[in-house]
């Protein structure tokens, strides 16, 4: 059965070409052109990847993003025309896995696509198993992040890289080797990304962003979490 790809894109021109090199990859793609019709034809269909424009008319696609992720752990690809590290960053936080800003080449949003496809499908079930470092529990087998007791939502990317850097606390990590392990062979993840998905993740698991006490970052080399002094 062909892998189903649903592209939200209200640009006709865009959608089609989109189209094009998804299914020259054998994807089977359904183009909708507004974010009401993606959400229905996501929750009839159930497709393998969702391609996700920003600005859509009628529901725009960071609403759908957030509905998206609250029912499935879909992979989600943002296109956003929105180049500030607050409106990726808002992206992130709603669930999606991974973003491309306008302009954008095809060939790389079908390499992102393809990357995503292989993480969410092709990986073996790891052995369950919970991560502790101070009041941050990583659940491996419930896929869920707690602090202190309480779930926090996290997106597949930020799982991975908690999961990677919680096996070995205090071990520092370089973007590269984090890229490495928490993605497989998604080398099609920038570096930049990886710091984005960090600092998205300092929101939700730090009191202090600014100040953080877990996910500490390593200046010239990478992060590391390591558990806080009592």
């Amino acid at each position: 059965m062909a892998i189903r790809v649903l592209v939200a894109e209200d640009d006709h021109k865009q959608a089609q070409l989109i189209g094009i090199y998804l299914e020259r990859e054998g994807y089977a793609v359904h183009v909708v052109g507004d974010g009401r019709s993606a959400l229905g034809y996501a929750r009839r269909a159930r497709p393998d990847l969702v391609v996700l424009d920003v600005m859509m008319p009628v529901v725009d696609g960071l609403e759908v993003c957030r509905v998206l992720r609250a029912e499935s752990r879909v992979p989600i690809l943002l296109l956003t025309a929105r180049s500030t590290e607050e409106d990726m960053l808002r992206g992130l936080d709603l669930g999606a896995d991974d973003y491309l800003t306008k302009p954008y080449s095809p060939k790389e949003l079908v390499a992102r696509a393809r990357a995503l496809l292989r993480r969410s499908t092709a990986l073996p079930a790891a052995e369950p198993v919970v991560l502790r470092i101070g009041d941050v529990e990583v659940d491996t087998a419930r896929f869920e992040v707690r602090v202190s007791g309480t779930p926090i939502t996290v997106t597949a990317k930020e799982f991975g890289i908690l999961e990677v850097l919680a096996a070995e606390p205090g071990r520092v990590f370089t973007r590269a080797q984090i890229i490495d392990q928490a993605f497989g062979f998604d080398h099609d993840v920038l570096e930049r990304t990886v710091d984005a998905h960090v600092m998205n993740l300092r929101r939700k698991l730090e009191a202090d962003p600014n100040r953080p006490r877990y996910l500490e970052t390593v200046y010239g080399r990478g992060y590391r979490l390591a558990e806080p002094p009592a």
